[in-house]
């Protein structure tokens, strides 16, 4: 019996769609994913009847919860060519979104990290819903958030992508819209609706506007300023010090996220972030994150995060070195080297920016 496919493109009316089909795997990407997300993407983009493209993801659990981490794994000690070839066409296709003529609807709905979040935030128009659960966890695993995202957290208002990226934590609709990485929220029971009105050629803003609900408060907003005083300036170190000496109860919890994650990890990624944040476009990042990637796959915590995680799954990795007065950040930051640009055939086409009649 033939195994369904795993991402489906179709069209409903003015509406393209790019669905997710691998529900029992949360719609994690592998090569084949990111390849037919291209490949449809071409034929919908050639396509003058469609107006909008939605991405969505089957089941009620996720939208996507990333990369395929144990083919990444696996790759990274039997072929790592195989593994940077992977990042090098999940990359391509975050900056291709970013760039798109068409308006690209990403619904948020249920997990959306790591490389979910890449399929997203660089889209015209991203939907959370209530059922969101928003991260760039890749700190607890030995690595940094990639797919462009030290591009959009290091862009994220008051700082609070610092946060985002550094504690690897879960966040929900309100905070996500909040550090303007989603434009609104829509109840998960109203999405058919927005897909309905999409496909019978309301435009995306409109369609938004009349299906979005105010998301509540947020709770990273309201610690914007500590968030700042930790990670804006200076070492991972000294806004550790920070925290301790605050010591709120967000303090605490911000130390504990920490705690999971790997010292080399966090220092690259604060490293990253400031990096991203003096970049001039999406593409300078990716290129950035796929150096570092090379740097991870050469290196020890990345192994052994996703052994601990998702391989044994004993929860206890042993990172290398263990604590974060030990890394040698200077040693660590020059064996980050540039490699060949990814985008150097990179059409000069500015993207599709909402408000557009399209």
């Amino acid at each position: 019996m033939n195994e369904p496919a795993p991402v489906v493109t179709y069209t409903e009316g003015a509406l393209g769609r790019i669905h997710l089909n691998r529900p029992k795997a949360l719609n994690s990407l592998t090569l084949e994913m990111v390849r037919l997300i291209s490949d449809g993407l071409d034929a919908l983009e050639a396509d003058g009847a469609i107006r909008p493209i939605a991405l969505t993801g089957e089941g009620d659990r996720a939208l996507c919860a990333g990369g395929d981490i144990k083919m990444i794994w696996s790759l990274g000690r039997s072929d790592p060519a195989a593994a940077m070839a992977f990042w090098a066409a999940e990359y391509r296709l975050n900056a291709r979104i970013a760039r798109l003529r068409k308006p690209w609807v990403a619904l948020m709905d249920g997990i959306c990290m790591g490389g979910g979040v890449g399929l997203s935030v660089h889209g015209s128009h991203r939907v959370v819903t209530e059922r969101t659960r928003f991260a760039m966890p890749e700190t607890r695993i030995g690595y940094f958030p990639d797919v462009g995202g030290t591009f959009a957290l290091s862009r994220a208002r008051q700082n609070l992508g610092l946060w985002i990226g550094l504690t690897g934590a879960t966040i929900g609709a309100a905070d996500t819209i909040a550090a303007g990485l989603a434009d609104a929220m829509v109840p998960s029971g109203r999405l058919p609706a927005l897909l309905g009105d999409l496909a019978l050629g309301r435009s995306a803003d409109e369609a938004l506007a009349a299906h979005a609900a105010d998301p509540g408060p947020s709770e990273l907003a309201a610690h914007a300023g500590l968030i700042e005083a930790a990670f804006g300036a200076g070492r991972m170190a000294d806004g550790i010090a920070v925290l301790r000496e605050e010591g709120s109860d967000f303090a605490r919890a911000t130390l504990a996220h920490l705690e999971r994650g790997s010292p080399t990890s966090h220092v690259l990624t604060l490293h990253l972030l400031r990096a991203a944040k003096a970049s001039p476009d999406l593409e300078t990042c990716l290129d950035r994150e796929y150096a570092a990637d090379a740097l991870m796959l050469a290196g020890h915590d990345f192994y052994e995060g996703v052994r601990a995680a998702v391989i044994d799954k004993d929860g206890a990795p042993r990172w290398s070195p263990a604590r974060l007065e030990e890394v040698n950040e200077a040693a660590l930051l020059a064996a980050l080297r540039p490699l060949p640009s990814l985008f150097a055939d990179l059409e000069s086409a500015a993207p599709f920016e909402p408000g557009e009649a399209r």
